[in-house]
Formats: C-alpha cells, sequence, structure tokens
C-alpha cells in the first residue's frame, strides 16, 4: 500500500478519534506529497523511494525547529514540533543504532576499498544511499571520517 493512501486512511482514522496532533501531523505529510505530486517535471505516481525522502525531510525539518525553539526558550512551540515529529517517525524505518551503522559504514569502507581520508567522498556516496532513511547523514558524515582516520 502507497504512504499517500496510509496517511488518507490514518486521517479518517484521527478524525474519527478526534486526535488533534496526529491529524494535524499526517495532513502536513499530505500536503507534502500533493506538493511533491503536483510539482513541476513530477511523475504521476510516487515511488516507495521519494516517500521516504518526503518523510525524512519532514522530520528532519520538525528536528531542525526543535532545536532554534529550545535555543530561544519557546518550549510551547518545541511541544507542537515534537509531537508531529513522533507521528511522522512512525512511517519511517527504524533507525540504525549506533553498532549497527558501525558495522554497516565497516562494509562499505572495504567495499569501495577505502584507505584514508582521501577516500572520503566515495565511501559517502555509496553510504548515503545505502544508508538513506536509517541513519542521519551528520552521523554517518562523522563515523566515516572516524573510521579512514585511524
Amino acid at each position: 500500500m502507497s504512504l499517500e493512501i496510509t496517511i488518507n486512511t490514518d486521517i479518517k482514522a484521527a478524525m474519527l478519534a478526534k486526535n488533534e496532533i496526529a491529524l494535524r501531523s499526517l495532513r502536513a505529510v499530505k500536503a507534502a506529497i500533493l506538493l511533491a505530486k503536483t510539482a513541476e517535471n513530477a511523475k504521476s505516481e510516487l515511488s516507495e523511494e521519494d516517500e521516504m525522502k518526503i518523510l525524512q525531510k519532514l522530520a528532519k525539518q520538525r528536528k531542525d525547529s526543535i532545536s532554534i525553539f529550545e535555543e530561544q526558550n519557546r518550549t510551547d512551540l518545541a511541544t507542537i514540533e515534537k509531537e508531529e515529529l513522533g507521528v511522522i517517525e512512525k512511517y519511517l524505518p527504524a533507525p540504525f543504532t549506533a553498532d549497527e551503522l558501525k558495522l554497516a559504514v565497516q562494509a562499505i569502507i572495504e567495499q569501495v576499498g577505502a584507505t584514508g581520508p582521501s577516500d572520503l567522498g566515495k565511501v559517502m556516496g555509496v553510504a548515503s544511499k545505502q544508508l538513506s532513511g536509517k541513519a542521519d547523514g551528520k552521523a554517518i558524515s562523522a563515523l566515516v571520517k572516524a573510521l579512514l582516520t585511524k
């Protein structure tokens, strides 16, 4: 079942349950999907990968907003963003643990044949594609740098 159909079904369920948090969050996801589908040069149907990218983008926006609101002591706004992030994350694949990420990055380094910091670009290109949605780009980058500078 496509993400769009799942979201529409969950919006109906949130309406019936009068769950304002889920409803607000799901409507944001639906709006992002509709924008992507109606964008210039867009495909009529989104692939599963495109849907995950949309969810990742929405989750990242929420995380960035949370950090900004917390810096400005706006806990009321940060709470709203945290609630929405919680709903959006239900649709994302489970993120890697630190150990799983380290094993995956080490395997990619061996696969690419990287030997030092000069190979960072090669490793990051493969890692960002393979680990997309399962780990944060900053975490991947930091780990790759640490493993290549040993």
